[in-house]
């Protein structure tokens, strides 16, 4: 049993004290133990070797003891299982060398036996069960199949992922053959991931607003709910969106637990638009880290005031900024343990 339960009871909708809290890329480059780490073993080292990766998942528990922990890793280790490279070059962050263009290159990728290529994350969760001792609850998470797509097409990260953009609408058939790949092994991974012990997974979306809503329904949203549909009956499942509040009805009326939102939308209009039955999660803008201490306290009292303290969990509206002073994160946490006292 997990002692500190609040994160799972919040996603089941439960009247609780206080919201949970964690923090999107909370085990990372802002804390100077991480920073250790990476100085000594490049990103994917990191992340394919277990006892490394256990390690950094607890590094921030053991700091500012959230209620979650959330399994270091990175979304573009599935692509990296389908058969397409991935490396990770300093001030350039992701890049793929050989992106995919055309119908040839989709028919190269493949479909994985996840517990095979991805064991190592497999294992890395085991071992950060033992480190965690039932403390609190283990997220895994994976991206998106349009989040995933838009690296595998473009071939590095950018403002538009217009080359992705543009492979959709020039070749549908082609694009939509990817992305049914990467679902089939997305939902593979998860579900792995799962029998090796988390207690809920995330699946970010992080470059669905860069579409139309009417394209995000046929790029982004129809797969995203395939993983959804696949892994409810196993987990507690989070879809985050960012840039998405203008699906959050269509999210809410899914069998996802809960709709992570990011700054831009309200938790008013995150209430009203996600239908007010759903779990919400968010939103506090991460560079608001950079305001003073009693500025970040008084705005998160706000923040819960404003999503209200149940069907709700406390978290940044997007990954944390390395550039984040160590205390200020520590108060956003202590905010939310503060709350109703």
């Amino acid at each position: 049993m997990i002692k500190n339960d609040l994160f799972l009871r919040a996603l089941n909708g439960e009247t609780v004290n206080r919201p949970p809290v964690w923090m999107m890329r909370q085990a990372g480059r802002y804390l100077p133990e991480f920073m250790a780490l990476r100085d000594k073993y490049d990103f994917f080292t990191r992340c394919q070797t277990p006892e490394l990766a256990a390690e950094i998942t607890v590094q921030p528990i053991r700091r500012f003891a959230p209620d979650a922990a959330i399994l270091f890793s990175d979304i573009l280790v599935v692509p990296q299982a389908m058969g397409i490279e991935v490396l990770m070059k300093e001030s350039v962050g992701p890049f793929l060398p050989n992106p995919i263009r055309t119908q040839a290159d989709v028919d190269r990728v493949f479909v994985p036996d996840a517990t095979e290529s991805l064991g190592y994350v497999l294992e890395g969760i085991k071992q950060t069960k033992v480190l965690l001792q039932d403390e609190i609850p283990l997220i895994g998470f994976a991206g998106s199949p349009w989040t995933i797509f838009c690296y595998a097409v473009e071939g590095r990260g950018s403002k538009s992922f217009d080359q992705a953009k543009g492979f959709c609408f020039t070749n549908p058939a082609a694009a939509h053959e990817l992305l049914q790949k990467i679902t089939d092994t997305t939902i593979d991974y998860l579900k792995a991931k799962v029998a090796a012990g988390v207690n809920a997974v995330q699946i970010f979306d992080s470059w669905g607003g860069m579409l139309s809503p009417t394209d995000y329904q046929e790029f982004s949203w129809q797969y995203i709910n395939q993983i959804v549909e696949a892994l409810a009956p196993l987990t507690k499942v989070i879809v985050f969106g960012k840039g998405c509040w203008f699906a959050l009805q269509e999210m809410g009326r899914s069998k996802a637990s809960a709709l992570g939102v990011d700054w831009t939308c309200s938790p008013r209009n995150a209430r009203y638009l996600s239908g007010g039955n759903i779990t919400l999660q968010g939103n506090f803008d991460p560079s608001r880290l950079l305001s003073p201490i009693p500025t970040i306290k008084a705005m998160v009292k706000q923040m819960i005031d404003e999503f209200g303290k149940d069907k709700y969990i406390v978290n940044l509206g997007h990954g944390i900024l390395p550039n984040i002073p160590i205390e200020h994160a520590g108060a956003f946490i202590e905010a939310v343990k503060e709350y109703g006292n």
